[in-house]
């Protein structure tokens, strides 16, 4: 099991950045597949970025495809979510979250999550 802390959420104006982070601990962090996902008052957790193992390969939805950016670190455990051109519609918790396999998708694909940092775009 990864034990997994975000940080770096906040209050930002649209059309402003952010940068969160991910600090892994536990098993060997280069075996986790990492994504991110979002989840706002009264709807559904849902996907946001995914990278594999090795930080090749990257895949996101439609709705933050252009805008966020997810990478990796491997020798300092952690993973990163650059979010740009940010709108009030992001304002969500944002979670962290492992997958033992090399990549995922669904929330089902991912075993450890970490606790959330709230994320608010102003309008």
């Amino acid at each position: 099991q990864v034990q997994l802390v975000e940080s770096g959420g906040g209050l930002v104006q649209a059309g402003g950045s952010l940068r969160l982070s991910c600090a892994a601990s536990g098993r060997s962090f280069s075996s986790y597949g990492m994504g991110w996902f979002r989840q706002a008052p009264g709807k559904e957790r849902e996907f946001v970025a995914a990278i594999s193992r090795n930080g090749r390969n990257t895949y996101y939805p439609d709705s933050v495809k252009g805008r966020f950016t997810i990478s990796r670190d491997n020798a300092k455990n952690t993973v990163y979510l650059q979010m740009n051109s940010l709108k009030p519609e992001d304002t969500a918790v944002y979670y962290c979250a492992a997958a033992s396999t090399n990549w995922g998708s669904v929330i089902a694909d991912f075993g450890s999550w970490g606790q959330g940092t709230q994320v608010t775009v102003s309008s």
